[in-house]
């Protein structure tokens, strides 16, 4: 283009749409802006500056993508995406792309009403000034859940169903024929059998069970169950399938595996455990120490593809509530067949390790097993018995066991002592988080509530299971090299997220801290670990912990092995519980096909498990979540008035989370009652600061607080600030 007479200036829609044609001609060239000028001929200086404007505007819009201070390409994200949709009590709704880029703010009138979980499709919106980024539903691929739990309000002509949480935009309409006998009042599950569309607006569902009167524990834990599409009934067809299972052993099948029956065993676990999924055998082989890992060998009983399989499979591990297990396998197989019990025969499948006496792994195998265990600890015998000395400061045994029992014990916890050093020294993170957990009465009412933290006992089962799935992962995916691995389900946790490592960085500064958050996985989970150490028992170790532990990623069930972070193990699976969780079922399948000379198994297949697996992991981790919120305001409910030590354990922008220090129970102060100022959020420093007074309220902090609700309903304690 020239500036010769006669030429017309261009237009800026003029130009907007040269720009357009030049980037969608070639949508893998990246241009610099001397390159656009030439291709495009613009030549004269309104003209360039023109150009830019346009291309900042379209990098905005997220038509382009700029790779530098002055080059563009095409943004090959389409305008139109598919995800899931995060519907949000207050209406700010988002959508969660399928690539992992950041949630996009999604209007109520724009959602199509749809719920919670939803895979959806959106078109982005044209970005208008000083407004953040919005996307439009425009199609709802699937629905994530098909039925709901709420309370029944019947009225003369029609009845409906009342759902907590806001997962639905209106109330679902029932018809009375479809009630199933369920009355004002009752919680039920429905199932939606039509959705909202142009014409109606309206949800409309049936009744598939009526659970009871509100308030009722069982009512409770199953409403709680149902919610998240979780069994709370076992099918008859498999429990009958279980009664049919023979859980005889024949010479035949004791002959093709390794005999440790007459090897010191045992079994270590809750008192209340019931499914003994793991136990631990030692004896001493000349100067090494012989320790075997025997894991029940559920595959030996559930055979894959048998009805018993495939309600395992869906279940896909058993769901821990405050009051009850709802197990993966029918009783009869996790509590009796399958059970490591003590003083029976059983069938196990085994990691059998020799020791030195500093916990080296002097060589292991595999193998197919039979057991029979001498006994049955619960934790506390076992820390009560390691903790055991006489007067002169000797060990003593003052329990009917035989004296060598207890040696075995104590020396299996001198091993674990030395694994779990070396753990550490090789750079696994230091986390011991504490649960919190209730002693409930004959009606299911909580009397009590405490934390479990971990001990000697504990650490001893946690260390030989660690080893044992650690060298299951690595028989497997440690391959010479040039060969490829059969394929396996891997535990794989990845490494802490950099942002919010940075974040954390910054934060411990201003308490004095130094972090790594560069340098190799060792050297950050180290400095990580120093960090955990240093503020042990200070006023901000709380705080400290809680910031640490959400810049770390989740652990998940992969094919693709990228290893555990967090354990600092290149090769890691999960072996040791097949009665309650499905990958380990995988993996002793898996494990004996390719020990029999099998061809790797199909990737495709065992990923998709893989991720099945892990999402039902986090649901039933919800449910459990939901289960302990229910107990905590159950106890609490009769405490109404009364003023109690805290800290506080969340900040967010509509109030503050506070944890009573004598009961662990967690309730919310609301923003509305913090009236003696207006108070800022400070989401990077984690506190609330008044405007005009400057009073700080920061994560961890101690507060006294004054119980002001409890709502069984919503699983809501409120808290008021006790001057």
């Amino acid at each position: 283009m020239s500036k010769g007479k006669g030429k017309k200036r261009l237009s800026k829609k003029q130009i907007a749409e040269m720009l357009q044609t030049l980037f969608q001609q070639n949508p893998n060239e990246v241009f610099s802006c001397k390159q656009i000028f030439k291709a495009l001929k613009f030549d004269t200086h309104p003209v360039k500056m023109m150009a830019i404007d346009l291309m900042e505007e379209m990098t905005w819009d997220d038509f382009l993508t700029k790779t530098s201070e002055n080059s563009y390409r095409l943004n090959l994200k389409t305008q139109v995406q598919e995800g899931t949709f995060i519907r949000k009590a207050n209406g700010k709704n988002s959508f969660q792309p399928d690539d992992g880029g950041k949630p996009i703010f999604v209007s109520e009138r724009n959602s199509m009403f749809a719920l919670n979980g939803d895979r959806v499709k959106v078109a982005m919106m044209a970005r208008r000034e000083k407004h953040i980024k919005e996307a439009m539903v425009v199609e709802i691929l699937s629905h994530k859940m098909d039925q709901a739990v709420g309370k029944l309000k019947v009225e003369k002509d029609y009845a409906f169903l009342i759902t907590e949480g806001n997962i639905f935009v209106h109330d679902i309409l029932v018809p009375k024929k479809k009630l199933k006998g369920g009355k004002t009042g009752d919680k039920a599950v429905v199932r939606i059998t039509q959705w909202p569309s142009k014409d109606s607006k309206n949800i409309v569902g049936e009744v598939i069970d009526v659970l009871g009167k509100e308030g009722d524990n069982n009512v409770e834990m199953h409403a709680i169950l149902a919610q998240y599409g979780l069994p709370y009934k076992y099918p008859k067809n498999v429990e009958e399938a279980a009664e049919k299972i023979d859980p005889g052993i024949t010479p035949q099948e004791i002959s093709r595996r390794e005999d440790f029956r007459d090897v010191f065993t045992c079994t270590i676990d809750p008192k209340d455990a019931k499914d003994f999924d793991d136990a631990l055998s030692i004896r001493k082989q000349g100067k090494l120490w012989e320790v075997g890992v025997h894991i029940a060998d559920v595959s030996h009983y559930v055979k894959e593809g048998s009805v018993i399989d495939k309600e395992a499979v869906k279940r896909a591990t058993s769901v821990y509530l405050v009051d009850r297990t709802i197990p993966m396998l029918p009783e009869r197989l996790c509590n009796f067949i399958c059970s490591l019990r003590p003083d029976e025969e059983k069938l196990t499948y085994s990691v059998i390790f020799s020791l030195d006496d500093e916990a080296n792994v002097k060589n292991y195998h595999i193998a197919h097993t039979v057991i029979k265990s001498n006994r049955r600890y619960a934790y506390e015998e076992v820390q009560a018995l390691l903790e055991m000395r006489n007067e002169k400061g000797e060990r003593k045994n003052e329990n009917s066991d035989p004296a060598e029992y207890a040696e075995y014990l104590r020396t299996l916890d001198k091993l674990a002592k030395k694994l779990r050093e070396k753990r550490f020294k090789g750079g696994a993170v230091k986390f011991d988080r504490e649960e919190l957990h209730f002693d409930i009465d004959e009606k299911g009412k909580p009397i009590r509530a405490y934390f479990k933290k971990s001990n000697d006992a504990t650490q001893l089962i946690e260390e030989f299971m660690l080893l044992a799935n650690r060298t299951v992962a690595e028989s497997v995916g440690r391959v010479k090299k040039g060969n490829k691995a059969k394929t396996l389900p891997y535990r794989v946790h990845d490494q802490p997220d950099p942002t919010k490592l940075e974040t954390l960085r910054e934060f411990v500064v201003k308490f004095g801290y130094k972090m790594k958050t560069a340098g190799t996985k060792g050297a950050i989970s180290k400095s990580l670990n120093t960090l955990m150490d240093d503020c042990q028992g200070k006023k901000e170790q709380k705080l400290i912990e809680t910031v640490a532990l959400r810049a770390m990623m989740k652990a998940r069930y992969s094919t693709h092995n990228i290893g555990h972070y967090g354990l600092a193990f290149d090769y890691y699976t999960h072996f040791t519980s097949p009665i309650r969780r499905y990958p380990d079922t995988m993996v002793h399948r898996l494990l004996t096909k390719y020990q029999d000379g099998g061809r790797s198994a199909n990737q495709e297949k065992y990923e998709e498990l893989c991720e099945h697996c892990s999402d039902m992991e986090v649901t039933a981790q919800q449910a459990e979540r939901d289960s302990i919120k229910y107990k905590m305001v159950e106890f609490m409910e009769d405490k109404i008035g009364e003023s109690y030590d805290a800290h506080i354990s969340g900040i967010q922008s509509y109030g503050i989370y506070c944890e009573i220090d004598e009961n662990h129970c967690e309730g919310m102060v609301p923003m509305h009652d913090l009236d003696d100022d207006y108070y800022d959020f400070d989401e990077k420093n984690y506190c609330l600061v008044g405007r005009r007074h400057h009073h700080k309220y920061q994560l961890g902090d101690p507060i006294r607080i004054k119980v002001a609700r409890a709502n069984l309903e919503k699983r809501q304690l409120d808290f008021a600030l006790d001057e």
